[in-house]
C-alpha cells in the first residue's frame, strides 16, 4: 500500500477542491505543478519514517497558500491559513492541527531556524527535492513576475542572491566539526614540509605509448 492510500478520502477532496486551485493564481513558479511535486515528494519521504502521511499530506498542501499574503511573510501566513480552516478539525486533532502549522511555517529554506518536528523537515526537504532545472526557472519566473522594474543585470543580481540564500547558505549549515576535527586540524597546521617533486603532464605522453589493458581496469575499479 503507498503512502497516497493512507490518506483520508475526505482530506484528499478537501485539498483538490479547495486548497490546491488556489496555487493557481500564485506565480508561474508557485503554481499547482508544484505543490503537487512537494506533496509527492513528501510522501515518498514519510514512507522511511514512523510519522503520519495525513498530516505529511496536510502541511505540503497547505505549505505555500500563504503566498496570497506576500513572499517575505508566505511561510507565516501558511501557518495561520492552517489553523484557520475549520474543515481540518474533521481529521485532526488541535494538536495535530498545530504540527501540521508549524511545518507550514518551517519549510522555508531561508528560515533561521531548524523545524520543530520531523515534519517540518520532511516537508522542508520535499520542498527543495526539485529538478535543479525547474528550481532555475522558478527563479528566473519570481524574478520576473515580482521585480518587473529591473533590467536584465538586476535580475541577474536578484537570481544569483536568491540562490545564494536559499542554497549556499543551506549547504553552510550541513557542514559541522566536532572537538576531533578541530583537533586534527590544529595538528595539521602545525607541519609544515619542503618538498621537490618532478611533474610530467599527462598530454605529453602520446596515446600510442600506453597500453591499458581489462585486467589494469579491474585492479582499479
Amino acid at each position: 500500500m503507498g503512502a497516497i492510500d493512507q490518506i483520508y478520502p475526505g482530506l484528499i477532496s478537501h485539498v483538490e477542491g479547495e486548497i490546491i486551485p488556489r496555487y493557481d493564481h500564485f506565480d508561474k513558479a508557485h503554481r499547482r505543478d508544484h505543490v503537487e511535486t512537494v506533496i509527492a515528494q513528501g510522501l515518498q519521504l514519510s514512507s522511511h519514517y514512523d510519522v503520519d502521511p495525513n498530516i505529511i499530506y496536510a502541511a505540503a498542501a497547505y505549505h505555500d497558500t500563504g503566498l496570497v499574503d506576500g513572499r517575505d511573510v508566505h511561510h507565516l501566513s501558511s501557518g495561520r491559513i492552517v489553523r484557520e480552516d475549520s474543515r481540518l478539525r474533521q481529521w485532526f486533532s488541535e494538536e495535530q492541527i498545530e504540527v501540521i502549522a508549524c511545518a507550514a511555517e518551517d519549510h522555508r529554506a531561508s528560515s533561521k531556524h531548524e523545524p520543530r518536528s520531523i515534519y517540518g523537515r520532511i516537508v522542508a526537504e520535499a520542498d527543495r527535492a526539485i529538478d535543479p532545472e525547474v528550481t532555475l526557472r522558478r527563479t528566473v519566473q519570481y524574478g520576473l513576475n515580482n521585480y518587473p522594474q529591473l533590467d536584465n543585470n538586476g535580475q541577474y543580481e536578484r537570481f544569483c542572491a536568491h540562490l545564494q540564500e536559499k542554497y549556499v547558505d543551506l549547504l553552510g549549515k550541513l557542514v559541522t566539526a566536532n572537538n576531533l576535527d578541530a583537533k586534527y586540524t590544529f595538528q595539521a597546521r602545525q607541519t609544515s614540509a619542503n618538498v621537490s617533486f618532478v611533474e610530467q603532464p599527462y598530454f605529453a605522453v602520446a596515446d600510442s605509448l600506453v597500453k591499458v589493458t581489462d585486467a589494469d581496469i579491474k585492479k582499479l575499479y
